[in-house]
């Protein structure tokens, strides 16, 4: 069982039992918890811990917790109506639009209700995440001299030397601001890049996320389509002459959501065709450490063999850690990383010191060449037990690419299907799904879905969700 379902669980269970103790009452220890319903001391601490959320329970350190003493009535609701008119007046005269879609991005980010396959995660499982290995480099960051001051803005130098020399080429760590995540990065390259108004071009399809990022920054994105080797470079030749674009963005490396990885002859079409346009190419370079064991050698970012300044690079720790080590990384040269380093001040300040030192202590540790060479191993495996279960159990959906790197696989529907209906299906027989409607920028040539191998507990987890999905298939196909 996951912990968090186990953790919703224990709550659930004290939260009925609440009524035994009058207000003020002692509940049993944590030890007595643990014993009684055989689950974790972590799961009892998270338990109790919700309940004090809740205002239900009180905890005491070194006393044990306690149930709440009752409330006061609630005061009457306020009248909030006012700002509808507040939030949207003059809205039509805005650049950039003021209600923002999170759709896109809360599909990865949110907790499917328990017992139910998490095939639409972004993230590692739980127990693919070096989970002690990070606590063990918290645990020395905090012990380091001067680790809570203050780091410099741009980031520690040693963290932008070691992003430096993992894109490699002629990157130096002077190029390099450490950033809050991948996501915050691509936010800061699009705000930096591009006026609100402005065409951006995106891959098609692409990540909701960074659709969502464009928009909400008053962008206008353009679709060019992608196939088995990358995207198009006469179509993004073609999109940059008809839009005047100054910007591309992409995912050279297990593309987001295809897995397509650019072709060698493809990356110097796609430099020199965007140097000609006088545009940037935003380099997305997302899971270049969620490498499949059979995958090869890689090829290099883009930002390694470009010397003029074309490229803004963007990497990240948290795909291969966990979703809250936030560490990653922006390397431009030329007077873009001037105006990138204003905008992330402005915005953030700086990364936390002693999350920019975990990082350091993480990746110069033993540990993190082996947690690399496991995590590698385990997605050939999940990606494998998908693909096969996937072609025995459901051969009306089309995988016309099985990916060497990445977490996901891409699946064409047979026409007609209603990914709505399907994925409102597959959650009634318990397994979550993500469309492939938020992917693209513009109407989409097919139906689609994106099924994650990486979020799930393991290979059999994988196999009875694909057989819960052929029961919703069933029901709508």
């Amino acid at each position: 069982m996951h912990e968090r379902s186990s953790v919703t669980e224990l709550a659930e269970r004290l939260r009925q039992e609440l009524d035994r103790y009058s207000p003020g009452g002692k509940l049993p220890s944590s030890r007595a918890l643990v014993d009684r319903f055989r689950v974790s001391p972590v799961t009892v601490s998270r338990a109790l811990a919700q309940l004090a959320a809740e205002g239900l329970v009180v905890t005491r350190p070194g006393a044990g917790a306690f149930r709440a003493r009752a409330r006061a009535a609630a005061t009457a609701a306020g009248d909030t109506s006012w700002q509808e008119v507040a939030l949207s007046a003059d809205g039509a005269a805005d650049l950039v639009p003021r209600s923002v879609d999170a759709s896109g991005v809360l599909v990865s980010l949110a907790a499917p209700p328990p017992g139910v396959v998490e095939f639409n995660g972004g993230y590692l499982h739980p127990t693919l995440q070096p989970e002690r290995a990070m606590s063990a480099a918290l645990a020395r960051a905090g012990r380091r001299p001067g680790a809570w001051g203050r780091p410099p803005t741009e980031g520690l130098p040693e963290l932008r030397e070691w992003f430096a020399r993992n894109i490699g080429g002629a990157v130096t760590a002077a190029e390099v601001l450490i950033t809050a995540g991948g996501q915050s990065a691509l936010t800061t390259s699009l705000r930096a890049l591009a006026p609100p108004g402005a065409p951006v071009l995106v891959e098609s399809p692409t990540y909701p996320g960074m659709l969502a990022i464009a928009r909400s920054a008053g962008l206008r994105p353009v679709p060019v389509p992608v196939d088995a080797d990358g995207v198009r470079p006469a179509l993004l030749a073609d999109a940059f002459r008809a839009t005047g674009a100054r910007v591309f963005v992409c995912q050279p490396l297990f593309q987001n959501p295809t897995g397509a990885v650019l072709a060698p002859e493809r990356r110097g079409e796609v430099l020199r065709i965007a140097r000609e346009a006088g545009a940037f190419v935003v380099e997305d370079d997302f899971v270049r450490r969620l490498v499949h064991e059979d995958a090869g050698p890689l090829p290099r970012p883009l930002a390694a063999d470009d010397p003029d300044g074309v490229v803004v690079h963007v990497s990240s720790l948290t795909k291969a850690t966990s979703p809250s080590f936030r560490v990653s990384a922006l390397a431009a040269r030329g007077p873009v990383l001037e105006r990138l380093r204003a905008i992330q001040v402005v915005d953030t300040f700086f990364v936390p010191r002693p999350l920019q030192e975990a990082a350091l202590e993480l990746v110069g540790s033993p540990a993190w060449p082996r947690h690399l060479r496991t995590v590698s191993a385990e997605l050939r495996t999940r990606r494998d037990t998908m693909t096969t279960a996937l072609r025995l159990g459901l051969p009306e959906l089309a995988l016309p690419h099985i990916p060497s790197g990445g977490y996901h696989l891409w699946l064409r529907l047979p026409d007609g299907t209603d990914e709505t209906a399907l994925t409102a299906a597959a959650l009634r027989a318990g397994v979550a799904i993500t469309p492939g409607r938020p992917y693209f920028s513009a109407e989409p040539p097919a139906g689609h879905l994106r099924l994650s191998f990486a979020a799930v507990a393991g290979p059999q987890e994988i196999q009875e969700g694909v057989r819960r999905l052929r029961a919703a298939c069933d029901e709508v196909l």
